[in-house]
């Protein structure tokens, strides 16, 4: 009897955890993690910006759409990739950064009514076009950022918008009567207790939704004391796209233009930090290329976002986290998440939701959210080898430089405009001395120290490279 003829058989290669498809009742709700943990850190610099700036209700809720809107872009760029130009093909969150908070008030305060946001967006799309000039060799210059100094600027980053919601809780308007009031003060109490206890006493998705869920239940509870006005979503369109421009051309500062070029080097070794960070957690090697490609998603939207209203973009290290615990490491994921947010700022009537929310709950939100970040750069600099002396001194400047515009706002005001606007952002001025005290500690005459080793305490025993 004929034998049948023997088919080779070939095994189909398994699916990298990166590349899987997962079912949508998987999907789904992975992606509705991601999007809570990202939401109030994408729309918290449009409505602090825009209301340090003086915009009415329906500009910071254009704002808000703006930012949802290029975040949502980013995101898919960086998760689908363009080929092999852009897109690290990550499950990485790319929107607007709070670092880039501090520099555009100190951008703000000093430019005239009305031509802030023009300076603003100016300084924010030469940061684009420098990170898309510079990304392709920061690889090469990851060594003069290592966690020392990620670690101060991070820190000086919850340190320095402490005050912004402070304000907040005391009400929002420091001209108005009524500035600082206990009804202000205790509806950010509550706030912050509802945060807490659903900290305490909740888990899993519940948990992992806090701050919304505070969000939530301070504006509720301020609905019978009349803090909380629903005339804007009322008053706001269903559906619109934001409009080119629409807070007037970008006008070109060149201070304004310095200080958020430094801020850009900070985001970018941000982003750096987060994408090696995923490849450990992915358990893909991160290679050069990769943290290129990035750094050009983050350039483009950048450079992109001023256009319709948004700002600078980077990694969100919460959504880095939610990967690290849920272990699901599908970019498909978080470009659902994406998807997601790209509708909800065609959607201005979602931003008017967000724009509900009454200063002192975000006040008390803000206390969380802003903490937890300095929370973040104290747990990087413990990581960092404290137990040099020299590296004990670097953070002691750097901070001590980084807190001098926090604790004598006019400790500059005798000094040229372009020095007030580098100086007087906390960031900035930290993050200039960390680095110039890190080359001078660990590069310069010396081949020496673990301090200056190549984010070698964000990720030990990496096996990732950047050649």
């Amino acid at each position: 009897m004929a034998q049948p003829p023997h088919v080779e058989k070939h095994p189909v290669p398994p699916v990298h955890p990166v590349d899987e498809k997962p079912a949508p009742k998987r999907l789904v709700p992975a992606a509705l993690q991601h999007i809570a943990a990202m939401y109030a850190g994408v729309v918290t610099p449009p409505l602090i910006i825009g209301q340090a700036t003086g915009l009415d209700t329906a500009g910071r809720t254009r704002l808000i759409a703006a930012s949802l809107l290029i975040a949502g872009l980013a995101t898919l760029l960086q998760t689908l990739g363009a080929g092999k130009f852009a897109g690290n093909r990550l499950p990485f969150v790319n929107a607007a950064s709070s670092a880039g908070i501090t520099p555009m008030l100190a951008i703000a305060e000093t430019t005239a009514k009305g031509h802030q946001l023009p300076a603003i967006y100016g300084a924010v799309m030469v940061a684009g076009a420098f990170c898309l000039t510079v990304g392709p060799f920061f690889g090469r210059l990851l060594r003069y950022f290592p966690p020392l100094v990620t670690g101060v600027v991070i820190t000086l980053i919850g340190v320095t918008l402490m005050p912004v919601p402070v304000g907040w809780a005391q009400g929002g308007d420091k001209e108005a009567a009524d500035f600082g009031s206990m009804k202000y003060l205790a509806l950010a109490a509550f706030t912050l207790v509802v945060i807490l206890l659903i900290q305490r006493f909740t888990r899993g998705f519940v948990k992992q939704i806090a701050l919304l869920l505070g969000l939530v239940a301070g504006t509720l509870a301020a609905v019978p004391f009349g803090l909380a006005s629903f005339d804007a979503l009322r008053a706001a369109p269903v559906v619109a796209l934001p409009t080119p421009f629409a807070f007037g051309a970008p006008e070109f500062q060149p201070a304004a233009v310095l200080s958020l070029c430094i801020v850009m080097l900070v985001l970018m070794t941000e982003s750096a930090a987060g994408m090696l960070a995923l490849g450990e957690i992915c358990e893909r090697r991160t290679t050069g290329q990769t943290i290129t490609r990035g750094l050009r998603t983050d350039g483009i939207a950048t450079l992109v976002g001023p256009i319709f209203g948004g700002f600078p973009t980077s990694a969100f290290a919460q959504n880095v986290g939610v990967v690290s615990l849920t272990r699901v490491r599908s970019r498909y994921v978080v470009a659902v998440a994406g998807a997601t947010l790209l509708v909800l700022g065609a959607f201005p009537v979602l931003g008017a939701v967000v724009n509900l929310v009454p200063m002192p709950v975000l006040g008390g939100a803000g206390l969380v959210l802003f903490g937890s970040i300095a929370v973040s750069g104290i747990r990087t600099l413990s990581e960092a080898g404290l137990d040099d002396s020299s590296n004990i001194i670097l953070v002691a400047v750097s901070l001590g430089a980084g807190i001098i515009p926090l604790a004598a706002p006019t400790f500059y005001e005798d000094f040229p405009a372009w020095a007030q606007t580098v100086l007087g952002s906390g960031i900035s001025a930290g993050a200039l001395v960390a680095v110039l005290l890190n080359l001078f500690f660990h590069h310069l005459g010396t081949r020496s120290t673990k301090g200056a080793a190549v984010l070698s305490a964000a990720s030990p025993g990496s096996g990732t490279q950047i050649p």
